[in-house]
C-alpha cells in the first residue's frame, strides 16, 4: 500500500515509431489519486511523446518531445504551445536540462540532430555533427534509421556530453553540445551493443558512463574508452533488453535499469518479461525489485520524482505502471487506461 502522503505529478507519454504510428497521447496522474487523465490540449493531432522533462525549479513547468518538435506547458499539462522557434518539426525522441541551468536545453531528433536552447526556448541553434562517422557495423540495414535517444551531461564538468544513438552507437561532445563526433571504440563487437537505448553520467565519478543497448548494459570508467559488463542478471541467453536508466537527485548512488526478455537480440521464440533494477553503489551491483508479479512485456521506462526521490516509477510498454511512495519497500501497479499495441506504447515518463 502507499505509506506516504505525496502530491506531485507523474507523465506518461505514448507514441509509435516507423511504420508502426498510433494514436499516440500523453496522460498524467497525481500522487493521491489513481485516476489517469489525458492532457492534450495545445499538443499536434495524435501527439507521439517520446520524451518529456519537468522543470526540476518549476515542477509545473513541462517539456514534451512531440513528432512536430519541441512543446512547453506552464501549468502542468493543462496547456500546451509549441517552441516554434526552434526551426526544427523533426520527431524529437530526447530532451536534457543543462545542470546548472534549466532555461538551457537539448534537444535529440529523427533524422539524428541536436538542438540547442539557452532561453528556455526563445531561440535555438542547431549543433554541428559534421564529425560524427556512424559505425560501419550499424549501416548494414536500409532505411538506416539514426536518432537520438538519450542526451546526458557531465554534471561536473558540462561542457563534456554524450548523446546515444539508436542503431548508431556514442557520440560525444567536449565543448558543450556545440560540437560532436562519434565515440566508436566502445563494445564495439555487434549491432546488438551499438543499437543504444540510454546514456549516464555519474555525478560522483564523471569519468563514469553507463549506456543501456539492445543486448544489455555497459559501463566505461574512463570516459569511454574502455568498456566492461556490470554483474546483471541476463534475462535471457544473449544478456537482457536495456531500455532506460534513471539516477536519484538525492541520493546519486542510486540507479535505475529497465531491462526485459524479448525485443532486440533476443531469440524469436523468447517471452517478453519486464524488470526493474536498482543499484545502490554507483553501479557496481544491481538487485532486481520485486513487485510481488512478473511484469508479461517489456519494462520501458524509469523516473524517480524530482520533489521526493523516495517516490519512484516504471511502466512497460503496454502501459503497466509500478510505483513506489516509500524508496522501494512498497509497490502499487495502475494501468494507462487505453488498449496500447505496437503502435501505440509507452515512450516517455518524468515525475515532479
Amino acid at each position: 500500500m502507499i505509506t506516504t502522503n505525496q502530491t506531485s505529478t507523474l507523465y506518461v507519454g505514448l507514441a509509435g515509431e516507423g511504420t508502426n504510428i498510433g494514436e499516440g497521447g500523453l496522460y498524467r496522474k497525481s500522487g493521491n489519486s489513481n485516476e489517469w487523465e489525458m492532457i492534450t490540449e495545445g499538443l499536434p493531432k495524435y501527439p507521439q511523446v517520446r520524451a518529456l522533462l519537468v522543470d526540476p525549479i518549476e515542477p509545473s513547468i513541462l517539456y514534451a518531445g512531440t513528432q512536430m518538435g519541441p512543446y512547453r506547458s506552464n501549468d502542468a499539462g493543462n496547456h500546451w504551445s509549441p517552441l516554434t522557434e526552434s526551426k526544427s518539426t523533426n520527431d524529437v525522441w530526447s530532451l536534457a536540462f543543462h545542470p546548472n541551468d534549466s532555461k538551457t536545453i537539448y534537444v535529440g531528433c529523427e533524422p539524428a540532430a541536436i538542438w540547442l536552447t539557452a532561453n528556455s526556448g526563445q531561440s535555438w541553434m542547431e549543433t554541428d555533427m559534421t564529425n560524427v562517422i556512424y559505425p560501419h557495423i550499424t549501416t548494414y540495414m536500409p532505411p538506416t534509421v539514426k536518432r537520438i535517444i538519450s542526451i546526458a551531461i557531465n554534471p561536473s564538468c558540462p561542457n563534456e556530453m554524450y548523446a546515444a544513438v539508436e542503431v548508431g552507437g556514442l557520440l560525444g561532445s567536449t565543448d558543450g553540445g556545440q560540437h560532436w563526433k562519434s565515440l566508436i571504440d566502445g563494445p564495439y563487437t555487434t549491432n546488438g551493443t551499438l543499437d543504444l537505448h540510454s546514456v549516464l553520467v555519474h555525478p560522483f565519478s564523471e569519468t563514469n558512463i553507463f549506456i543501456a543497448t539492445q543486448i544489455g548494459l555497459f559501463r566505461s570508467r574512463d570516459k569511454g574508452i574502455h568498456w566492461e559488463r556490470p554483474p546483471l542478471e541476463n534475462m535471457f541467453s544473449e544478456g537482457s533488453y536495456c531500455r532506460h536508466m534513471s539516477i536519484s537527485p538525492s541520493n546519486p548512488k542510486s540507479i535505475l535499469l529497465a531491462a526485459s526478455a524479448g525485443g532486440g537480440s533476443a531469440p524469436k521464440d523468447t517471452l517478453e518479461q519486464g524488470a526493474l533494477f536498482r543499484s545502490f553503489d554507483i553501479g557496481e551491483t544491481w538487485e532486481r525489485i520485486d513487485f510481488g508479479e512478473t511484469p508479461q512485456n517489456r519494462m520501458f521506462v524509469t523516473a524517480f520524482d524530482q520533489t521526493n526521490s523516495s517516490n519512484i516509477h516504471c511502466a512497460t510498454n503496454n502501459g503497466k505502471v509500478y510505483s513506489t511512495f516509500d524508496d522501494g519497500l512498497t509497490w502499487t501497479k495502475t494501468e494507462i487506461p487505453e488498449e496500447l499495441s505496437r503502435g501505440r506504447y509507452v515512450y516517455s515518463m518524468a515525475c515532479g
